[in-house]
């Protein structure tokens, strides 16, 4: 018996051009089952997220996006080596802040005593200070605005900078200890430097970070 594309035998349905491979999403946990392990066991070549089960797939970035992020990580590569050691890192790299909660910072930096206590994790397990660099679109804006500035107060990240291109605005974000949550330390147009709380003298250009020479 000949079956026509489309059709279905004993319950198998037969892909037609532009179907989704139904068989290969059913190799994966269902939303809500993910694992810490098997999201650690993922390669897929895209920057995900986990969270309490669930994965979030993040936008490719432009070039614009790894021209900002590509600048700022050589900022504070360069400013760590004047004596504040440790180590500062870029994604893709997850970072574990607990059992099934992990986040792909652009830029992230471990202090000495962070990295010292790792041992021979895989992974970072937190962090002491974050860049995100805003990606187009609503949904990365409360991201980065509101869900990982929650996720990064609740896990103790000193510092957290939201560099926005679309804005052409960089705001930078102290964390108060006692109450775990962030206040406001200025938010940085052109013309201004952007200044940090944390590693005092580290003040990059606004003006620098976002008229990146396009390729």
């Amino acid at each position: 018996m000949i079956i026509p594309i489309g059709s279905s035998c004993l319950g198998h349905r037969v892909a037609e051009v532009g179907d989704p491979v139904w068989d290969l999403a059913t190799l994966f946990p269902a939303q809500g089952a993910w694992t810490e392990r098997d999201y650690l066991a993922l390669d897929a070549n895209r920057l995900i997220e986990l969270t309490d089960g669930y994965l979030e797939v993040l936008p490719m970035p432009t070039l614009l996006h790894q021209l900002i992020v590509d600048y700022l990580h050589s900022l504070l590569k360069e400013y760590i080596k004047t004596g504040v050691g440790g180590l500062t890192l870029f994604a893709p790299l997850p970072v574990k802040f607990r059992p099934d909660l992990y986040r792909e910072p652009d830029i992230v930096y471990l202090s000495p005593d962070r990295v010292a206590a790792m041992g021979k994790a895989k992974y970072p397990q937190g962090a002491d200070f974050v860049i995100e660099v805003v990606s187009e679109g609503d949904e990365a804006r409360e991201r980065d605005y509101d869900a990982k500035r929650a996720i990064y107060a609740e896990h103790g990240v000193s510092e957290y900078w939201i560099v926005d291109p679309e804005q052409k605005q960089i705001t930078v974000l102290s964390l108060d200890q006692s109450t775990k949550t962030y206040r406001e330390h200025g938010v940085f147009q052109a013309g201004q430097q952007a200044t940090s709380v944390v590693f005092a003298g580290f003040a990059p250009s606004v003006d620098a970070v976002f008229f990146q020479p396009q390729a």
